[in-house]
């Protein structure tokens, strides 16, 4: 009876022990996946030497959307400089330009718009009808505007990107990434400045209609100047920001972003990090004007 007894007592010991011995030990099991971010692709460097602070999946080719226009912008900028066009110049306004959909100045056909006017309301408030305007104006058509898009974009160093039109409306075979976004944004700031006292600017009237700039940084994040916004549903939604602390001045760029407030979120982590790793402190809590750009020159009036 002795033995019997104890050969149980053995038994509920192992059994107590076994689940134990089989369970797999926590310090064995792999990391869990990192959570996936909720943008495609992202990168932020320092506007000045290009220095790359932080980047992920840079050189995956999205439809840019209406980042289309900063390349657009660069081009009347540069006709502007090299004096092949003025800022009073009269567009006449195409029906083809005026049928834009989207994001629009309302423009009427068959007026005449003055050339400041539309690339205010294209950098301003996104309008696909000013694109447009602009491209047709500047290019003798849309086409040929859309040519000298892409011989810039290559001589820009843009080798991932391809152009189908100014203004960043669905179309076949028009992609970039976000590596050729900063590449281009980089080279229209140096070389055309003054164009952030236009992005920089909170709201456009046009024809007595007052729109919003859709950058909402401009009015959220200490320092910030511009740059562009955009969407359509085959990309998601894309911003190319910039901010400017002291003499530190950083370029972010997000594509693919899942929703409006999940692109600005994400932009402000990344010009947060960029800045904590160039070692610039965080400014105070009130926006302070001192951020703003202090370079001077010629840009488009306003209209009154």
């Amino acid at each position: 009876m002795k033995r019997i007894l104890t050969l149980l007592a053995a038994l509920v010991f192992l059994a107590g022990a076994l689940p134990l011995q089989a369970a797999p030990s926590r310090r064995g099991r792999p990391a869990p996946p990192p959570p996936r971010p909720p943008w495609r692709a992202a990168i932020v460097a320092d506007a000045a030497t290009g220095a790359i602070l932080f980047q992920k999946n840079a050189d995956e080719p999205l439809p840019p959307a209406s980042l289309t226009k900063v390349l657009s912008l660069y081009l009347a900028f540069e006709a502007v400089r090299q004096g092949k066009a003025r800022w009073r110049d009269p567009v006449r306004i195409s029906r083809q330009a005026w049928r834009m959909e989207g994001s629009r100045m309302f423009l009427d056909v068959g007026t005449d718009v003055s050339l400041g006017d539309l690339v205010l309301g294209t950098a301003i408030v996104s309008a696909n009808d000013a694109a447009a305007a602009v491209a047709e104006h500047l290019g003798g058509t849309e086409a040929g505007f859309v040519a000298a898009m892409n011989a810039r974009a290559q001589t820009l160093g843009m080798s991932r990107s391809r152009f189908a039109n100014p203004h960043g409306l669905p179309a076949e075979g028009q992609f970039t990434t976000a590596r050729d976004m900063l590449r281009l944004t980089r080279a229209y700031l140096s070389r055309f400045p003054a164009a952030l006292t236009v992005h920089a600017r909170q709201n456009f009237t046009y024809n007595g209609i007052s729109q919003h700039n859709r950058n909402r940084l401009l009015r959220q994040y200490p320092g910030a100047d511009g740059v562009k916004t955009g969407y359509i549903c085959e990309s998601g939604y894309h911003f190319i920001a910039t901010a400017c602390r002291g003499n530190t001045r950083l370029v972010a760029v997000v594509l693919g972003a899942t929703t409006p407030v999940v692109r600005v979120r994400e932009t402000i982590r990344l010009l947060d990090e960029g800045f904590a790793r160039m070692g610039v402190p965080p400014p105070a809590q009130t926006r302070s004007d001192a951020a703003r750009p202090t370079e001077r020159g010629k840009t488009p009036a306003a209209r009154p």
